[in-house]
């Protein structure tokens, strides 16, 4: 099994993968043109930036456990991607402790496939170089891929698999708490749908202003960058409230809630002599 781990600053993802159930013999993808083919288990864990190597060695024998799984000696290939250094650090001195397994970390200088034409390519976050592989894989041509996490991240693909760069925006969730915790009479809600859009009281108005602002927000930059990028693009959406804006969104096309697990996968196989 294929452990794919996704740190954000938020939350971390974890995935397995069967890579058997993945692969032909000559290591081309069967079938399936969905980020989640081949996933076979998944987990959402808090980010906690002093947990330990033991801990995280820990948390995760015991998630896996839960699953029925053989604990850590199930796992027999790591790729990791993270925006939180100390987490890097803690999770490559797991791997060293508890795992038999070579992980493969991205981080510059790893193989991608995909040409980063960033000013800077090293300022690219690992996430966001997963997700742009994935999406290139799973929608070759022109695309945008709009990552709903801490920040809201736009990454634009050219049709010949580069990535161009993007826009990076404060995320939904610590927009609202920078709101709520400066403004003394408005209290957290619960992010659903108002009856409309002009909303009849504090907490709709809330509301309104979260889900349609933030959709408007993503339409907005999305239609911006498909005049830049020409020709039909494909606009995916991921991220832990993709599948919720995406539903106020006139502009994304499809929902990928493990796209960026499916990046790491192929980074991985492209990463590891035996398959790449």
């Amino acid at each position: 099994m294929l452990l794919a781990i996704d740190v954000g600053n938020t939350q971390t993802v974890f995935g397995l993968y069967d890579l058997s159930s993945v692969e032909t013999g000559d290591g081309s993808v069967k079938g399936g043109r969905k980020a989640n083919f081949g996933l076979s288990h998944n987990f959402r864990i808090a980010t906690v930036s002093d947990r330990t190597a033991d801990e995280h060695a820990l948390l995760f024998s015991q998630l896996l456990g839960m699953r029925g799984l053989d604990r850590l000696g199930s796992i027999s290939g790591l790729v990791l991607s993270s925006t939180v250094p100390s987490l890097t650090t803690a999770l490559r001195d797991m791997f060293d402790r508890w795992f038999q397994v070579e992980a493969v970390v991205v981080a510059p200088g790893i193989r991608s496939g995909m040409a980063i034409l960033y000013d800077s390519p090293k300022e690219v976050g690992a996430d966001r170089i997963a997700d742009a592989v994935a999406a290139y894989d799973l929608y070759p041509g022109p695309c945008v891929v709009v990552d709903f996490g801490t920040a809201t991240t736009f990454d634009a693909v050219s049709g010949n698999k580069e990535y161009l760069g993007g826009a990076i925006v404060p995320g939904i969730e610590i927009s609202l708490n920078a709101l709520f915790a400066n403004a003394a009479a408005l209290r957290k809600v619960e992010l659903t749908e108002p009856r409309g859009v002009i909303g009849k009281s504090t907490v709709e108005s809330i509301q309104s202003g979260a889900l349609y602002g933030f959709a408007e927000q993503a339409d907005g930059l999305c239609r911006r960058f498909k005049a830049e990028l020409g020709g039909a693009t494909t606009v995916i959406a991921t991220g832990g409230l993709s599948s919720l804006i995406s539903r106020y969104c006139n502009e994304i096309d499809v929902v990928e809630p493990w796209l960026t697990l499916h990046g790491l996968r192929l980074i991985y196989e492209m990463n590891t002599p035996a398959r790449g």
